[in-house]
């Protein structure tokens, strides 16, 4: 009997032993939700920043120390309804830890509730409306689960309206009267971007003459682009995120005749404008970061194995913040030896939303010189010349060129 029993100990502790040895070789995970408009009206954004996120990713073997890093993709359809469904889901049911990426500012006005609730901190959303800032810094208990790597509009667009005063006392645009008409998309994004323009404008002698809102992926603007041309403004301006609308915006204005001077915000968030616009595109004023020498190795590489040009915006803003999301992550585990949704929220609470943690051109940014939040902009990123910048552009021949600040032109401003 105590041979048996002695046997069966021995089977026992052999079979624990060997248990703690497989757990002890056993690779650790880290699930991580990557979110954007991956169907939809904005998909080719969508897909931009998808394959953005996950070649920036790879490139770190989708490993960071001992974790490996298994992705979950939410598809946020351009709808909040939708994507919260899909981010509950994804923390719910799949188990996500943190959270990157992300474009429209509606679906971050829902899908930020989520990741408070949970607990489950997210970088590397360019949703930028100001409502969303506004919700973060009214309450304490949101800092470090949202961190948006895009400018609220009155911080971003202010540019555009320095942009236009200059022209208006330094070139051959003189408009006869300043009257302007504004179309937005019926998005947090359009009203916020329109409340922006409006202020600025009337802030400079303006009058808006016309404000208008449209659907996401709407595509006839000819009985808006008649009503302005009747009424002879001299400045129009439009944001959407579809690149079937802002491109049918630009066809349609040169068709109708429309001789303002035309700012259409986000024509190149999608990589193949030109193909979309052809021609029509030229003169056409927007703002939005560039791909430059530094950028051009991941771009030509992104090209390769995708098949399809990405944006600067869309694609190479992603590309950056997967790499801040990667160094947040060594931090994480330097610090506290562990990856969870707590460890990485520490890290982001106390060092990414303070400033001391920062993800710049020394780190292998290619868009911004240094994406950093302050307790003072926190959740929006530092936004000046030598941090979050976005210039004035003009197109011309599908070539996008710095007009403004004047110290980075690289053309001159084309008069309509």
């Amino acid at each position: 009997m105590r041979t048996r029993r002695f046997l069966t100990i021995v089977i026992a502790a052999t079979f624990l032993i060997s248990f703690a040895a497989m757990n002890a070789g056993a690779e650790k995970v880290l699930k991580v939700g990557l979110m954007g408009p991956f169907t939809g009206p904005s998909a080719q954004s969508g897909n931009s920043i998808k394959n953005s996120l996950i070649m920036k990713l790879e490139e770190a073997g989708n490993k960071v120390g001992d974790y490996k890093l298994e992705l979950i993709f939410i598809d946020s359809q351009s709808d909040p309804a939708k994507a919260t469904g899909a981010y509950v889901e994804a923390i719910e049911r799949k188990g996500m830890q943190v959270g990157l990426g992300g474009w429209h500012s509606s679906v971050a006005m829902a899908v930020v509730d989520q990741a408070k609730k949970y607990k489950v901190p997210h970088m590397g959303g360019m949703g930028a409306a100001e409502t969303i800032t506004d919700k973060i810094k009214s309450d304490p208990s949101y800092k470090g689960y949202w961190f948006k790597f895009w400018s609220y509009p009155a911080l971003e667009t202010a540019i555009y309206f320095d942009f236009l005063n200059w022209a208006a006392e330094n070139t051959k645009w003189k408009p006869a009267k300043k009257v302007a008409a504004l179309c937005a998309e019926e998005t947090d994004w359009g009203r916020d971007w329109n409340k922006a323009a409006k202020a600025n404008l009337k802030e400079n002698g303006w009058e808006i003459a016309m404000e208008d809102y449209t659907q996401i992926g709407q595509t006839d603007f000819y009985p808006l682009l008649s009503k302005y041309k009747s009424a002879g403004v001299p400045l129009v301006t439009i944001t959407n995120t579809a690149a079937a609308s802002v491109s049918a915006y630009i066809k349609q204005m040169r068709e109708v005749g429309l001789k303002a001077l035309p700012i259409v915000d986000g024509l190149s968030w999608v990589g193949n404008w030109y193909e979309l616009t052809g021609r029509s595109s030229d003169g056409i004023i927007d703002m939005n970061v560039k791909w430059t020498a530094r950028s051009k190795p991941s771009r030509e590489k992104f090209i390769e194995k995708y098949k399809f040009h990405p944006s600067a915006s869309a694609g190479g803003i992603s590309y950056d913040a997967a790499g801040m999301f990667l160094k947040v992550l060594n931090r994480a585990l330097e610090k506290y030896g562990e990856l969870n949704s707590e460890t990485i929220h520490k890290i982001t609470a106390e060092e990414m939303a303070t400033g001391k943690l920062t993800y710049g051109f020394a780190d292998g940014a290619i868009t911004m010189k240094e994406y950093k939040f302050t307790p003072e902009y926190y959740p929006d990123p530092l936004t000046d010349a030598n941090h979050w910048l976005m210039p004035v552009i003009q197109y011309k021949g599908g070539k996008a060129n710095i007009i403004y600040p004047l110290d980075l032109k690289e053309m001159d401003f084309m008069v309509p």
